[in-house]
């Protein structure tokens, strides 16, 4: 948790998003084979859409170029910036076995995201800073082997989802030449997230773009595409973890053993209502951190709670950047912290009392500034 301490909340968000678009383009080691037309699929039920993306037969890797997006923050609120937060051009490689590899360009910095499913890197060329882990395992003693859900199992798991969201049925569509299947869903309590889009190749079951859009806003906010794509095996040395010769090398692996959890040493701040919503989890994390949520779905509001390294000197901002990105600072009860506003909600972090405060909501800037300064 050292990390989070002592980051900024531009490069965390920046690091978060890192990770999102890994999460997004993981998906994409569920691969399959045969070849591609470039005329819409015919029309099908949903569930059979997605039961056929999950049993397509598997090939060996992809390579494709892509297109990130990123609106998220207004270039008016951040001084600087990096591709994971500015958007940008590149290439991606995934293979059958789980590894992965993106690379972003842009005039600011590359970027590099590379997994062998095991191991991360994250990789800020603008900072020349590269953050490394390990991907959390499952513990199962006998392992089961993995099979697709059934189709009935599908049908179940839309019908559950369908009851917090709008989902569609599946839309033919065209991505990069492929026929592709799309499926827009819109959460029934999603904050300031409006909708998200999928696409997927429709016979080779290959994720080819996810998008995510804000309340009033036609355009999505985040998106991750591919532009060109082709099939077959991808060298393993294009996933390979190594930092770039003299990056400053950041090691986000937790160094407390498995099941222990550090004592709380503070008195944390959870009030039994924030900002007009109800509080319903307590959590104390084995950092020695404190997690309390409020509210409900994308609406609610999260605070992360912990003990602060070092206390800023009273008005000066907190968190400061060395590498040329900056936000704007905010009076928390006399106390200043920092806000970063985006299209899909607002971070707030301040230290009081030796105790560091990070608050999130997918709400308007005014209600995560009211939450912040009610604890």
């Amino acid at each position: 948790m050292r990390f989070l301490r002592t980051t900024s909340t531009t490069r965390l968000l920046a690091l978060v998003i890192g990770v999102v678009v890994v999460a997004a383009a993981s998906a994409a080691i569920a691969l399959a084979a045969t070849s591609g037309g470039g005329t819409k699929p015919p029309p099908k039920p949903l569930a059979q859409a997605v039961h056929d993306a999950l049993t397509a037969p598997k090939v060996d890797g992809v390579t494709a170029r892509i297109t990130f997006t990123n609106h998220l923050i207004d270039s008016s609120a951040v001084v600087g910036s990096t591709p994971l937060i500015s958007g940008a051009t590149g290439r991606l490689w995934a293979s059958s076995d789980g590894k992965l590899r993106i690379e972003l360009q842009s005039d600011s910095g590359d970027v590099q995201l590379v997994s062998d499913g095991k191991s991360f890197l994250v990789y800020d060329g603008s900072s020349n800073t590269a953050y490394t882990g390990r991907v959390p395992q499952h513990q199962d003693k006998k392992p089961e082997k993995k099979t697709p859900p059934s189709l009935g199992q599908i049908r179940k798991g839309i019908a559950q989802a369908r009851q917090h969201a709008s989902v569609s049925g599946a839309i033919p569509t065209t991505v990069a030449g492929e026929p592709a299947y799309e499926v827009r869903v819109t959460p029934q309590h999603g904050g300031l997230v409006s909708g998200a889009r999928l696409f997927w190749d429709a016979v080779k079951g290959v994720p080819l773009k996810a998008s995510l859009y804000a309340r009033g806003n036609g355009s999505p906010v985040l998106s991750l595409g591919v532009k060109s794509i082709s099939f077959g095996k991808v060298s393993s040395s294009v996933f390979a973890i190594s930092p770039p010769k003299g990056a400053h090398v950041v090691d986000l692996t937790p160094h407390s053993g498995p099941g222990s959890k550090q004592p709380l040493t503070f008195s944390p701040s959870t009030p039994a209502r924030l900002a007009g919503n109800a509080r319903n989890a307590v959590k104390h994390l084995a950092s020695g951190a404190v997690l309390a949520t409020y509210g409900q779905g994308l609406e609610g509001i999260a605070v992360l709670e912990q003990k602060a390294e070092q206390q800023a000197p009273p008005g000066q901002p907190q968190h400061g950047d060395r590498n040329g990105l900056s936000l704007p600072t905010v009076d928390i009860n006399g106390t200043t912290g920092q806000e970063l506003p985006t299209a899909l909600g607002t971070v707030v972090r301040f230290t009081r009392g030796g105790v560091e405060y990070t608050v999130i909501a997918s709400q308007p800037e005014q209600v995560v500034l009211a939450a912040a300064r009610a604890l």
